[in-house]
């Protein structure tokens, strides 16, 4: 009942690497999304934060359509990487993480920007008057005050993405060995005439971490939160 087939492992390790390159790809713009929508006279911020949260209200197999539509092989950002450097998204583990990456996007984007609310903009205008300069107040006073939200962002991202299903089905397909993740493995069982078994094992293995996730998120919280206070 509990022994993983060597397929199944397969998919289980793809699913961590893929949700690991979700969260490297998407966490630096986040943070970079985050400070854009901190400015509150910046010009088009309503439309930019409607666009950042589309994924939360959209259904996954859109976003995973709006994907192929840019970064098909046929699309124009996806026929440019082709054919100028060889790299293909569709229907790879790498396009099976930026999907990931874009429905996680708007999860690390709430988290970075309620540390940034929290960060004391007084802070931020002592040390201007002592000097420090844009890049140096950056590094100096916001980064290290905002860390617990790119941390927990990072936590929440990657959780998330173990269990995208819909738009990495969608843009990445379901290719055992190469794009399928653990809910596709799960999805590829129930098809399967006497999968019930192997489904209710990678069902089980999806929600111990699931849960695993979501208590490092809750204890960094904690943690974080603790730690600001002393």
């Amino acid at each position: 009942m509990f022994a993983l087939t060597h397929e199944e492992w397969q998919a289980v390790r793809l699913s961590l690497a893929v949700a690991a390159n979700a969260v490297a790809i998407g966490l630096p713009a986040a943070i970079v999304t985050s400070l854009l929508l901190r400015w509150r006279s910046m010009p088009g911020r309503t439309i930019l934060n409607i666009i950042v949260h589309l994924p939360l209200v959209l259904p996954p197999v859109v976003v995973g359509w709006m994907l192929l539509v840019v970064f098909g092989i046929r699309g124009h950002v996806g026929q440019f990487l082709h054919e100028w450097f060889g790299i293909r998204l569709v229907f790879t583990a790498a396009g099976a993480a930026l999907a990931c990456a874009v429905m996680t996007f708007p999860l690390m984007v709430r988290a970075i920007r309620l540390s940034l609310e929290a960060v004391d903009a007084g802070l931020e205008e002592a040390a201007g008057t002592l000097g420090a300069g844009a890049v140096d107040r950056f590094f100096t006073v916001t980064l290290p005050l905002m860390t617990p939200g790119v941390i927990s962002g990072a936590i929440m991202g990657y959780a998330a993405s173990l269990g995208e299903f819909g738009a990495v089905i969608t843009f990445a397909s379901n290719v055992p060995g190469q794009t399928q993740t653990l809910p596709l493995a799960i999805f590829a069982a129930l098809q399967t005439p006497g999968g019930e078994a192997a489904a209710a094992r990678l069902a089980l293995i999806s929600i111990v971490l699931a849960v695993a996730g979501l208590l490092a998120g809750e204890w960094f919280s904690r943690w974080s939160g603790k730690r600001l206070k002393s």
